[in-house]
Formats: C-alpha cells, sequence, structure tokens
C-alpha cells in the first residue's frame, strides 16, 4: 500500500507551532491595521538624508506623577552632503523650553519651529558638509499623553514607559524602560528617525538612590547628587542606530559574569537573582561561539540583558542592553518547561546583525530578523546538535507555511503598508530557512566567509540585500542573482509534487518533481538538491537541479531502491506532497541519517495506524535519541489494542519518570492519566507530582483527577 506525505499540511504545521515557544502576550490599546489598496504603487525606499548626527548627549530627569521625561539634548551634527542652514528633528509629543547654538561655553538662542512632532531648527549660518555644529535643546517629554490613532498607532509606542509609577501595585515593582524599535525613541528624546542614521552617545541619567540604571556602553561614573538621587553616566562610542539607544531604571540585583575581558551582566528582580546565571549562564559561551564562527569578535563595550515587567514585545536587541519580557523571569522549574534560549540567542546574533550592520530601510528588516532567527539555529546546531537545530528549522518552516495570509509578501518588501508589518513570520521564520538555504548551497566555509565579509565591510554602518549579494558573489566566484531574486525579492515558496518509478526491464529509477505553485505569483525556482538512492544497505548520492515546471530525473540501479530520498539534506522551503509506500517509510525511519528523515517516517505512521510494522516502528520511536520524535510518537497509543497498550505500559512509565525533557515526562503522565487508568499508576504519580517540572506537576494533578 502507498501512502501520500504532504509536508508541510496544516494539521502537522498546528502540531509544530503549540510545541514552538508561547508568545508573550501584551494588552495594548485597539489599534486599526490598514493595507494597501489593490493595485496601489507603494513605494517604502530608504529615507533621504539632510543631516547627519554625529553624537547626541542627554541629560535626563524623570517625574514618575506625571510620567514626564525631563531632558537637555547636546546633538553634534553635519550636513550629510548638500549644504544647508536647517536641521529637523523627530520630537514626538514635546514641549520645547529652549534651543541653541552651542558655541565653545556659549548658547546662543537660535530660532525654531515645532508642530508637536517635527522640530524644524534654523541654524546661525548655511553649513558644509565638512563643517559640524552643535545644537542644544531643553525640553520635557509626555509620553503618556500621546494619543493613540493620532500622536501614534497603538499604546506599543509610546517609546518610554513607567511602570507603577505612583507605586500602589504591590504585586509589581516601580520601573523606566524604553523600546525604541522601530520609530519611538523620539517621544523621548528629539533625533531622526530613521535606520541610517548611526551616531554616538551619552546619557547622563538621574534616578533615586535606590534604583539601579542601565544603558547602551560603558557606566563612566556615579555623582551623589545629596538630594537622595544619583547621576550615572553612560557613554557609547561605537555608533548605532537612534532606535537603539535605550535606557532602564528600577530595583535589579545585577548577576556579573564576563566573555573574555568584558563584562556581562544579567539585570533581574531580586527574587529571580538565584535563578539569573542558570537562565543567562549561557551567554559567555554565545558569545565565543558566535564570535569564532563570524571571524568577528563581539563588538561592544559590555553586555547586559535586563528582564522588565510589562514589556510591549518578546526582548529587543538594544545595542549591548537587551531588554527582555518577565517570562525570562524563571523558577529553576519554569526553566525546565521552557528555557528561552533561542530568544537569549537570537537578541545575542542581533549585535552582529543589526546594530554593528543595520538594515538600511525597514524594507530590508530581514538583514536584520532573518539573521538572527538563524542565529538559534546556529547556537542550537552547535550546543545541542543538529538534531535539535533541525526541530527549530522545522518550526521556523511550520510558522512560515501555516499563516497563508502572507503567501503574496515578499521577503525584501518595498511596498508595505505600514512599517510594523515587517515584523512578520516572512522576515522571521521564513528568513531564516532562506539562509539555511544559501548555506546549503555555497557550502559551509563559502557560507561563513562571506558573513565575515559582510560585517566587515559594513561595520557600524547600514546594508542592504544587494550588498549581502555581492559579497556572497566575490566569495563564490559565482553569479548568485538568481537565488537571490526569487527567494530574497519574490513571494511564495515552491509546491513541489514528487513521484519515482523503478523500471524492472530497463533497471532505472525515475523521479518526476513538478512545480505546482501559482507562475502568475510565484517564481518558477531553481533549486539545486540532492537525492539519495538506497538499495541493499549502501546509499548513493545524485545531485539535481531542478528548474523546470515538470522535470524527470533517471538514474541506473541494479534492482528495486529500498528507498528514493529526495531533498535528501532535508532543506528545502517548500510544500511537498509525496507517495511512498509503509516500508519505504519504515525503511526511512531507521536508516535515513537527519532528524527529518525520521520525523517525515513517523508523521507518515502515526496516519497508517492501523498497520502492525506502523505501529512497531512508532513503538520503537518512544526511544528516538530527539525528544521531539519522541514526544510526537507517543501518539501512537491512542491507536493501540487494549492488549498493545498494556505491554508497552513499561515504556510509557519509564518515560514519564526519567525521560530527560519535561515534555515528554509530562506527554506520558497525561497518557498514563488518559489510556491507563485501569492500572496502579499511584507510585508513579506520587514520584512525578514532586518534578521540578510545572507542565509534569500539572499533568499529574489533571491525571489523578480522572
Amino acid at each position: 500500500m502507498k501512502y501520500k506525505l504532504i509536508l508541510c499540511c496544516p494539521l502537522v504545521a498546528a502540531f509544530f507551532l503549540l510545541s514552538c515557544s508561547a508568545p508573550k502576550m501584551v494588552n495594548l490599546d485597539p489599534v486599526t491595521v490598514t493595507e494597501n489598496m489593490p493595485g496601489s504603487t507603494v513605494y517604502r525606499g530608504s529615507y533621504s538624508r539632510t543631516n547627519d548626527i554625529i553624537n547626541t548627549r542627554l541629560d535626563l530627569s524623570f517625574d514618575w506623577d506625571s510620567a514626564y521625561v525631563h531632558g537637555k539634548a547636546t546633538i553634534l551634527a553635519k550636513p550629510y552632503f548638500y549644504a544647508t542652514d536647517q536641521l529637523l528633528l523627530n520630537a514626538n509629543g514635546f514641549r520645547i523650553n529652549t534651543v541653541s547654538l552651542v558655541n565653545s561655553y556659549d548658547k546662543k538662542p537660535l530660532r525654531y519651529s515645532y508642530d508637536g512632532k517635527i522640530l524644524s531648527v534654523t541654524l546661525d549660518k548655511v553649513y558644509k558638509r565638512d563643517q559640524n555644529y552643535t545644537v542644544f535643546i531643553d525640553y520635557v517629554a509626555m509620553p503618556n499623553k500621546l494619543k493613540v490613532g493620532e500622536d501614534i498607532s497603538s499604546s506599543g509606542d509610546r517609546g518610554i514607559y513607567f511602570v507603577n509609577k505612583d507605586g500602589k501595585d504591590k504585586n509589581k515593582p516601580r520601573q523606566i524602560w524604553t523600546q525604541g524599535e522601530t520609530e519611538c525613541n523620539s517621544n523621548w528624546f528629539p533625533t531622526i528617525n530613521d535606520p541610517q542614521e548611526k551616531m554616538t552617545q551619552e546619557l547622563n541619567i538621574t534616578v533615586p538612590n535606590e534604583f539601579v540604571s542601565l544603558s547602551n556602553g560603558s557606566l563612566e561614573f556615579s555623582s551623589m547628587n545629596g538630594d537622595g538621587t544619583r547621576t550615572d553616566s553612560w557613554r557609547q562610542e561605537q555608533a548605532h542606530s537612534t532606535y537603539l539607544t535605550m535606557l532602564a531604571i528600577g530595583n535589579f540585583t545585577i548577576t556579573k559574569d564576563k566573555w573574555r575581558d568584558k563584562e556581562v551582566s544579567y539585570y533581574t528582580e531580586p527574587a529571580y537573582a538565584s535563578t539569573a546565571r542558570l537562565v543567562f549562564g549561557n551567554t559567555p559561551e554565545m558569545m565565543e561561539f558566535f564570535s569564532v564562527k563570524l571571524g568577528v569578535d563581539y563588538p561592544w563595550d559590555k553586555y547586559s540583558q535586563i528582564v522588565v515587567r510589562d514589556f510591549v514585545s518578546g526582548a529587543m536587541e538594544n545595542t549591548s542592553a537587551t531588554v527582555l519580557y518577565e517570562g525570562l523571569n524563571m523558577s529553576e522549574g519554569q526553566y525546565l518547561d521552557q528555557n528561552h534560549e533561542d530568544i537569549i540567542a537570537h537578541e545575542l546574533f542581533h549585535h552582529w546583525f543589526g546594530d554593528l550592520v543595520t538594515a538600511e530601510s525597514w524594507a530590508n528588516l530581514p538583514l536584520n530578523e532573518s539573521f538572527a532567527t538563524y542565529g538559534e539555529y546556529l547556537w542550537d546546531e552547535f550546543k545541542h546538535g543538529r538534531d535539535q537545530a533541525d526541530f527549530k528549522g522545522l518550526q521556523d518552516l511550520s510558522a512560515y507555511i501555516s499563516n497563508k495570509s502572507k503567501e503574496d509578501e515578499d521577503v525584501i518588501r518595498f511596498n508595505y503598508a505600514d512599517r510594523e508589518h515587517m515584523f512578520d513570520e516572512i522576515s522571521y521564520q521564513k528568513g531564516g530557512r532562506i539562509l539555511h538555504m544559501l548555506r546549503k548551497t555555497v557550502g559551509d566555509e563559502a557560507f561563513f566567509k562571506a558573513l565575515h565579509l559582510y560585517l566587515t565591510r559594513n561595520a557600524y554602518k547600514t546594508a542592504e540585500i544587494h550588498d549581502l549579494r555581492l559579497v556572497f558573489e566575490e566569495v563564490t566566484g559565482t553569479d548568485l542573482n538568481w537565488f537571490f531574486k526569487q527567494w530574497f525579492l519574490a513571494s511564495g515558496h515552491p509546491v513541489l509534487n514528487i513521484q519515482n518509478n523503478f523500471d524492472p526491464e530497463k533497471k532505472e529509477v525515475s523521479i518526476t518533481i513538478r512545480q505546482n505553485q501559482d507562475l502568475s505569483k510565484t517564481p518558477l525556482y531553481r533549486i539545486p538538491m540532492a537525492i539519495d538512492i538506497y538499495l541493499n544497505g549502501k546509499v548513493e548520492r545524485k545531485e539535481i537541479v531542478l528548474d523546470k515546471q515538470k522535470q524527470s530525473f533517471i538514474f541506473p540501479v541494479a534492482g528495486l531502491p529500498d528507498l528514493v530520498n529526495v531533498d535528501a539534506e532535508k532543506y528545502i522551503l517548500a510544500e511537498k506532497s509525496e507517495v511512498k509506500t509503509l516500508q519505504q517509510y519504515v525503511f526511512q525511519y531507521g536508516h535515513a541519517p537527519l532528524f527529518m528523515d525520521r520525523m517525515e517516517a513517523v508523521i507518515m505512521l502515526l496516519q497508517m495506524k492501523d498497520e502492525n510494522l506502523s505501529k512497531r516502528t512508532l513503538i520503537a520511536a518512544m526511544k528516538d535519541k530527539s525528544w521531539a520524535i519522541r514526544n510526537t510518537a507517543l501518539s501512537v497509543i491512542e491507536h493501540l489494542s487494549n492488549e498493545e497498550r498494556t505491554s508497552v505500559y513499561g515504556e510509557i512509565k519509564e518515560l514519564a519518570l526519567k525521560d530527560s525533557v519535561s515534555q515528554v515526562r509530562a506527554s506520558a503522565v497525561e497518557i498514563l492519566g488518559k489510556y491507563y487508568r485501569s492500572m496502579d499508576n499511584r507510585g508513579v504519580f506520587a514520584i512525578t507530582a514532586n518534578d521540578k517540572s510545572p507542565a509534569v506537576k500539572k499533568a499529574t494533578s489533571d491525571a489523578s483527577e480522572k
């Protein structure tokens, strides 16, 4: 009997999405999201540059009662290219007190106009591009007065947040923190909203003595003010984009670590200080791994990670000071269930891709987010092995494939209706999978050499997608327009129908592949891939290039293959349908080398639930080296007869008590409560009730009640 594999079908996609990290849910004011009208011609390119900020100094204090920011900004700038006598700054909802030109120690008042969003300063003369000038602005920022739908799109765009500002909530600490991406930092200091705008900075932050502060760069010194406050002076001498400027204030315990000669620190609420090193302790090893792998050492003064309350996102890669949502406040047990290493690796990898080299426009955002997503894969591959990395890759593929509303969106999008739309499964998960395909296409040595060249050539600057293409072409000596055009500059993905046939007379196997995607919207792809042919205990690899809508490949063989494994490296971002026999899927599970080979087989064998051979193979898969496959294979219990269930009762108990991964233990406990109620599970449940994992404890409680 033959069975058809459809990967990724919605059911499979939903399964893997459920196994992904739970997103952080944030309650925000409603916001109306619009799309471009059909047929509209919209181009969202890079912003034009008139002036260039060289350095910004901010002297900041805070009125907690009103949630006001009292600021003095000293901005060193110059014309970008053309001479000008005007400086335009984004400053949203401010009260402007004075604007002056700084000459040595004197300040000369300057004429300005302000419409509540743009501060237009008339300089004292026309400046040429090699002439610097310094502007001083005394202002008050009032983020809580910004109106949703008028001044900002949502309450997640205020830029700076006062948490429990009046201290009335006894279950929540008082904190201040910022979130600049995409263009929200201009809600608390005057600047230029443009990812191309890179500057050095100094922040002098006045805080109550009992609080600590954090910002980009290094803490140069602290000054006691004698009135119960202290001023912390933070300085960053390497240029970064204005949206990456940050500050955070509150009662945090600082757990200090080290990478080489640089400070690494973890800011947590005091109650979670005891687990800070457990949660974040892999950070120095990550920094070393990424530095060596890329051939570019971590480029910033220090690296801090701070966990705040009520954050508007999951995390933000502010240069040298990542902010993370409160889910990273974890007990030891919570860490067992979900360690959030993916978030930690993602935000750290941004410090090369996003912070050191920044996408020059929001249309090019995948140059930041695709790489950070792929950084998660690289860390898993290094630390936990390829099986775990490929499971991460499958989750990303499923997240993208399952979102059908995004099928018509290009990866690099110059026609977005709102820049916030760029933060989606295309920029993140699809982009990460494209980078994996690029790596497989050019090979590891060329891939990482090209990344090294991209980072060094564009360090402390911005880049667009063609900058990435050009370094890959320079390194490999081959034209890669075809790859970048079909993957980064187009929408959709291949939909492949795969068939193979053995001709016993000719001793040939033919593989026919059809591209079934809608070619009016999606490219006809060129796809290099490998096909492994298994026969008589041997495997032979064939390299092909699929570049036609329907294509057949014929290979001589000595007999009927045990398995024809198309896309043998399992790296192609595609929906695939393929017909194989039960025996071929069983062979694939037992002999093909990759996680995806085994997972594909297990998924299909679960659909063959009435076949004894399928059941036996799935029972064996409950001992697979991958916890994800063990967890998936446990679903076979539902389809076993009472006698068959009894025969594997010992294996289920073993998993519930001893599996190394809490998700598998929890699944096994759930199965004991659902399918083995006639058995005496009291001894097992007495042990699992005291498991360190909250998931296992909950599964035990639920199972005991049945």
